[in-house]
């Protein structure tokens, strides 16, 4: 089940909302077909305009979700008016919850040392019946080859039917792209920031800013030196690109070979 796109500068972003989101996963699981979600904002449409290898692997996924709200309103904008913010924490916990009554099993990999581990504290406190297969942090550096199929041989002898990517964009997009094929479980998500904000490591912004579309400029205020060039740079950028695209001054293909 692949739902309909709308061609933001060559991303194909999918046409969902959080119940479909589920009701697709389902049948991903139910299927034991393997597919990779990609949680997508304006950062990441922008890094995939310069980097065509990681627009291909966005177009290759099988949900490419809104996670910014520009990305929903140029959905709405192009007819698709259904289409509502698939938030990655969101989609975690709505996922946690939703799995409780049918049994899948989690594996979280990603971020720093012992931030999986809190992150499932703190996730089973909340949802008591969740099944965590899993958790861990890899390093930072490059794996080897010999590393990297242990992860494999751990994450499959877990027989996780979910597996949780938290080691920040594009980073995440490029090792599900690569490990979709090798890894048994159904669902690989990459999520990013998700496994700090429900670690309690970081803090979200209000609802109301989520809304509004002013996540931004929360997070350029909580990590100004981390993040200025992200948001000062490619969030103009891409207002300007998105005016180009929808005045038919600019053209984009959706480039889907892997």
């Amino acid at each position: 089940m692949f739902p309909q796109k709308v061609n933001i500068l060559g991303v194909g972003v999918s046409a969902i909302n959080m119940k479909t989101t589920l009701d697709i996963v389902d049948k991903w699981i139910k299927a034991k077909t393997p597919h990779y979600v990609c949680i997508t904002n304006v950062h990441v449409v922008m890094e995939s305009q310069r980097d065509e290898q990681l627009r291909r692997i966005l177009n290759t996924a099988g949900l490419v979700t809104p996670d910014g709200m520009p990305l929903v309103w140029v959905s709405h904008f192009n007819g698709l008016k259904n289409t509502r913010r698939v938030y990655g924490p969101d989609l975690m916990l709505a996922l946690c919850e939703h799995s409780q009554t049918k049994g899948y099993k989690h594996f979280f990999y990603g971020g720093a040392d012992g931030v999986p581990t809190k992150l499932e504290d703190n996730l089973k406190r909340r949802f008591p019946s969740l099944i965590v297969a899993g958790v861990y942090s890899p390093p930072f550096r490059p794996l080897t080859e010999h590393e990297d199929r242990q992860i494999i041989e751990m994450i499959n002898q877990s027989k996780a039917d979910i597996v949780w990517v938290g080691i920040g964009a594009p980073k995440q997009e490029r090792w599900m792209a690569e490990h979709v094929g090798q890894l048994k479980a159904s669902v690989l998500i990459g999520v990013g920031a998700a496994f700090d904000f429900h670690a309690g490591l970081k803090k979200q912004a209000p609802r109301w800013i989520q809304k509004s579309g002013l996540e931004w400029l929360f997070r350029l205020a909580s990590e100004p030196r981390r993040l200025w060039r992200r948001y000062l740079i490619n969030n103009p950028l891409f207002v300007w690109l998105i005016l180009l695209q929808m005045l038919g001054l600019k053209r984009y293909d959706l480039e889907q070979n892997p």
